[in-house]
Order: C-alpha cells, then sequence, then structure tokens
C-alpha cells in the first residue's frame, strides 16, 4: 500500500510538490492560480475524463470497479458544482486539480488512476476546445434569432424608401428592408465562419500527454469518438501547445462585433433628431441625469464600445502565442479569460440586439423626405438619357448641370418643369417624371441583390429557408 495519504487535500500539498523543499507562497499561489476563473470548463472537465476513464478500462489500463467508482464519484461531484456546494480552493491552482482532489476523497486511490496517461497540459487543451465547441453551438442559434429579427423587420419595410448613403452624402433610394438584409449577409458569414472555425475546435488533444505522448497504449480515437470530436490532433507538441483555435475564433467573433458596431453606428444616427428615421423602445435607452427631453441610445453606444475589448482580446492573444517555444507554457493560462469574456460580451450582444430589433419603429415619411432632399435619382435621369441613345458620360454631364440648376432653384430634379428638363436635352419626354420619382427609381432596380421590393422578397424567402 502507497505511504502517500489517499486525501492530496490532507497536508495542503499541491499534487506536484514531492520535488519542492518549501511551499509555494501566497502571493505566487494568488498569481498563478487559474481556479476562479477556469472553474467554468467542470462539464467539459468531468466529460473528458469520464471520456478517457472508459477507454482506460477498455484497454485493460483500468479496472471495471475502478471504471465504476470513477463514474459514480464524478456524478457527486456534478451534482455538488449544480447545487453550488462544491468548494473551489485556491491552494489546488485549477479547475482539473480541484475535481481530480475531490474525487479521490470520495472514491480513493482509484481517483488517483483517473490521471494514467494524460497531463494537465492536453487535459487543459481538451476541456477548452470541449467548452468552446458548445459556445459556437450556443452562438450559431443566437446568430440566427438576430438574422430573423432583420428579416422581420425587413419584411414589413421591404416597400419604405430610404435614402441610401456613400460618404454619408444622400446617393441613391434603397428600400429600407433591402438596407437591413446587408446585416443579414455580414452576419450570415459569421455563421459561416463559426461553422467552419468549430471544425478544427472539435478536435482531440487528449493522450498527447506533457507533450511527447505516453507510453501507455491508449485508444485515442476512441476517446474522440465519445466525445464527439471529429479528428485527433496528430502531433503531441501541437496538440498541448496550439491555441490557434482560440485566436480563430476570437478573430471570427471580433468580425461579428464590427458588423454589430456597423449597425449600431447607423441605429445612433437614425435616431438622433438630425435623421429621425427610427426609434428605438424605452427599454434600450436611458435618460440624462440633468436634460430631462434626452432619450440616449446606450445599447447600440455601448455595443460599438464592446467591440473595441473583442478586438483588443483578439490581439492579446495574437500577442500571448508570438514569442512561445514549444511546447506547452505557463502563458496559455493566460488564454482563457480573453477567450471566456469575448464569449459572455458577444452572447449577451447578440441576445440584446435581436430582442432590440424586434422593437424597432420605422418612420417612413421621415426618410422618404430625406432621400427628396439629395437629388437621389439623379443617376436615374443620366440612365434615361442613355436609353435615349446618350453615352454615358455625355448623359452624367448633362445631368450634373441639371442638378446645378435645381440647387440653385431649391427644388428637386422631379419638381422641374419639363420644359426646363427639355433645356439640357430634347430628348426627355414626360416619361422622365416617373424615372425621377424614388417610387420608380426603386422599382427600376428589380435586378438580383438590387433593392427593388420584389427582389427584396425575393432575398427574405430565400433567408426564411435558410434560417428554418
Amino acid at each position: 500500500m502507497s505511504s502517500v495519504s489517499e486525501n492530496p487535500l490532507a497536508n495542503k500539498a499541491q499534487a506536484w510538490s514531492a520535488l519542492f523543499s518549501e511551499p509555494m507562497s501566497d502571493l505566487v499561489k494568488r498569481y498563478t492560480a487559474s481556479v476562479f476563473f477556469d472553474k467554468r470548463l467542470w462539464a467539459a472537465d468531468i466529460a473528458g475524463s469520464l471520456a478517457h476513464a472508459e477507454m482506460l478500462m477498455a484497454q485493460g489500463i483500468l479496472s471495471a470497479e475502478d471504471h465504476t467508482a470513477i463514474q459514480q464519484g464524478m456524478a457527486t461531484i456534478k451534482s455538488e458544482i449544480e447545487a453550488g456546494s462544491f468548494e473551489w480552493q485556491l491552494d489546488l491552482e485549477d479547475v482539473h486539480l480541484n475535481i481530480e482532489a475531490r474525487l479521490t476523497a470520495l472514491i480513493g486511490i482509484a481517483g488517483k488512476r483517473l490521471h494514467t496517461g494524460r497531463s494537465r497540459n492536453d487535459q487543459v487543451a481538451t476541456d477548452v476546445r470541449l467548452w468552446l465547441r458548445g459556445e459556437i453551438d450556443e452562438l450559431s442559434v443566437l446568430l440566427n434569432a438576430l438574422q430573423t429579427a432583420l428579416v422581420d423587420v425587413a419584411e414589413k419595410n421591404a416597400e419604405v424608401i430610404l435614402p441610401g448613403f456613400t460618404h454619408l452624402q444622400v446617393a441613391q433610394p434603397v428600400a429600407f428592408g433591402h438596407h437591413l438584409l446587408a446585416y443579414v449577409e455580414m452576419f450570415a458569414r459569421d455563421a459561416e465562419r463559426f461553422a467552419d472555425v468549430r471544425r478544427r475546435v472539435n478536435r482531440l488533444p487528449l493522450g498527447a500527454a506533457a507533450l511527447a505522448g505516453t507510453s501507455y497504449p491508449l485508444d485515442r480515437e476512441r476517446v474522440a469518438k465519445t466525445l464527439g470530436m471529429e479528428a485527433v490532433c496528430q502531433n503531441s507538441l501541437d496538440a498541448v501547445s496550439d491555441r490557434d483555435f482560440a485566436i480563430e475564433f476570437t478573430a471570427a467573433a471580433s468580425l461579428v462585433m464590427v458588423h454589430i458596431s456597423r449597425l449600431s453606428e447607423e441605429l445612433i444616427l437614425w435616431m438622433s433628431q438630425s435623421f429621425g428615421f427610427i426609434d428605438l423602445a424605452d427599454r434600450f435607452c436611458t435618460g440624462s441625469s440633468i436634460m430631462p427631453q434626452k432619450k440616449n441610445p446606450d445599447v447600440p453606444e455601448l455595443a460599438r464600445g464592446k467591440t473595441g475589448r473583442v478586438v483588443g482580446h483578439l490581439m492579446g492573444l495574437i500577442t500571448l502565442m508570438k514569442g512561445q517555444p514549444l511546447a506547452y507554457n505557463k502563458d496559455n493560462q493566460e488564454d482563457k479569460e480573453p477567450l471566456f469574456d469575448t464569449v459572455d460580451t458577444l452572447k449577451d450582444t447578440l441576445r440584446i440586439f435581436a430582442e432590440m430589433m424586434g422593437g424597432l419603429t420605422v418612420k417612413p415619411e421621415a426618410m422618404e423626405r430625406a432621400a427628396l432632399k439629395g437629388y437621389a435619382t439623379a443617376t436615374d435621369l443620366a440612365d434615361y438619357l442613355v436609353k435615349k441613345g446618350l453615352a454615358f458620360r455625355d448623359a452624367h454631364e448633362i445631368v450634373a448641370h441639371a442638378v446645378k440648376t435645381a440647387i440653385g432653384t431649391g427644388l428637386d430634379l422631379s419638381a422641374l418643369p419639363l420644359s426646363e428638363l427639355q433645356k439640357f436635352d430634347a430628348r426627355i419626354g414626360e416619361d422622365v417624371f416617373e424615372v425621377l420619382s424614388l417610387r420608380g427609381s426603386l422599382n427600376a432596380r428589380n435586378i438580383l441583390g438590387g433593392t427593388a421590393p420584389a427582389q427584396v422578397r425575393a432575398q427574405i424567402a430565400r433567408h426564411r429557408v435558410r434560417l428554418g
């Protein structure tokens, strides 16, 4: 029988401390411990341990009795954590040693045998991948919900005319529904990126041990299958030290937040009195402590700010990895907090934006008035002249003169008399006024990807099928 205590907590020593001649200082304990943020990996840690134990038994490395004891002990630990009665201890550094110590306290030496053929290096890499895989699945659902909310608003506003801008100058009229569907396209690409990232996240490091693999006859493919992983990491050094998957995920998350930030910027502008295109529900806004008339779009503003936070995490993770030699280094403990915060920030943001967009109030009259201010149908007049036989560059110059005259009179092109328009080109006829109307301009762009209401409705139908 081993002379080592069955309970690793009995002398408050770390699991690795036998070699050391003095205990770790309290300052170093606090500085190096991760348990109070990595404890959220507990479910992944238990799942990985159970799959590892089942494989050890199948390979004849672990007895059936020990396997049963491990299953029972893990079930108890799971219940304790879910009930909030599990005691997380700083002395045990991280989620892995806390669970292992509790398991050993519950079932004795069988708990110590669980660690056969693995290291905390491959264990933590496995846990983070399992946890992140689940978070990606949840984020994909939230992205779907936001896209659906945007499609719903777009469908209600397929005919509403919005001034389309370039350089924040009125350019051409577009359907408000068409404008919102641009964001649906962005978030659809984000969902595709997450699905692609998930494939590389869903690979098994377990069995790489500390860095060189193990002498035990492990069946790594069996563990991967048990955990629903698509592949096994093929190089033990890379398996324990790779954090590309975390960087890649955070890059994809940063793009989602960039898209959120662009939408936020537009919501903020549209809600301002200078635009007055939309209103956000009161529950997503705040007032002022000094100006009683204020209704501030705090949610979009804060989301715009939180985008910098997530992009900062991406930069932090890239910097974390850039100077590390193979294989595992303690630096990698710093991968978790930025990754966890990225996930939390993104989940909260997607949830609140799906709800906020569902409560959007649209003001069509204000949008149309704004579209009339910027000679938004000037290109339509140029196209009209091209169809009458002019080269586009010549038509462009003629219309520029017409716009200059309209500006001087304070009238829209559509408000100029026919006789005035014919001074610029005699080929202009009565049919020009349909061309110069906002509605006529909108309807004319009935091409795949265009802003005509018929095309907007076709895209909405496509998105409905895609989103289920």
